[in-house]
């Protein structure tokens, strides 16, 4: 049994990525994992990371309680739509306000040397675009995808990253968005 973390970054709480997570969550509980969601539509926090809060200093609850359950957990998943070629404003403010150092990764004095606070976890980012994927890759070479993927997860020690992305979102059907659903819903009952 895995202690998952479903991490939603979309704003709006009827979207297709709130949909997902959801699906995923409910799946990965049916399959016996213990499993959380955090929907960030729903969480009070400053976006901004200031001086005074990138210690760790005067940190929200809810940010104490999301580190606490990251660091708790075995594998994160990520559930977001890709926005202007990367992810939205509200996921980028909860990763800069929750991924600090001390917490995901520790420097050792050298900026080529640093400590992976995160190590023993998977992830799985769930991802949303109306772009194709082969436009995405070939002119935008999956900007979005490489920052959370390369540039956060893997920085922090979390490995395999794996990605499932649905496309296009705006031109999709009914049976396409429940054939979504349902590819979600095997992800979060195998916890991949």
């Amino acid at each position: 049994m895995k202690k998952i973390v479903v991490i939603n970054g979309h704003p709006n709480e009827n979207s297709l990525s709130t949909a997902f997570a959801d699906k995923y969550y409910q799946s990965a509980k049916e399959a016996g994992h213990n499993c959380e969601v955090l929907h960030l539509y729903k969480i009070q926090f400053d976006l901004v990371l200031k001086e005074d809060r990138g210690k760790g200093d005067n940190l929200e609850h809810e940010i104490i309680e999301a580190q606490q359950k990251i660091k708790q957990a075995d594998h994160l998943v990520f559930v977001f739509p890709i926005w202007w070629g990367t992810y939205p404003a509200l996921l980028k403010g909860f990763i800069d306000r929750t991924f600090l150092s001390g917490f995901a990764f520790k420097h050792r004095g050298n900026p080529k040397s640093w400590d992976k606070l995160l190590k023993g976890k998977s992830a799985r980012i769930v991802t949303t675009m109306d772009t194709p994927k082969w436009y995405y890759s070939l002119v935008y070479k999956n900007v979005g995808l490489r920052a959370m993927k390369q540039g956060l997860l893997e920085y922090c020690g979390v490995s395999p990253v794996k990605t499932t992305v649905f496309t296009p979102v705006y031109s999709s059907t009914p049976e396409q968005r429940e054939n979504w659903l349902s590819q979600v819903e095997v992800l979060g009952r195998q916890s991949i």
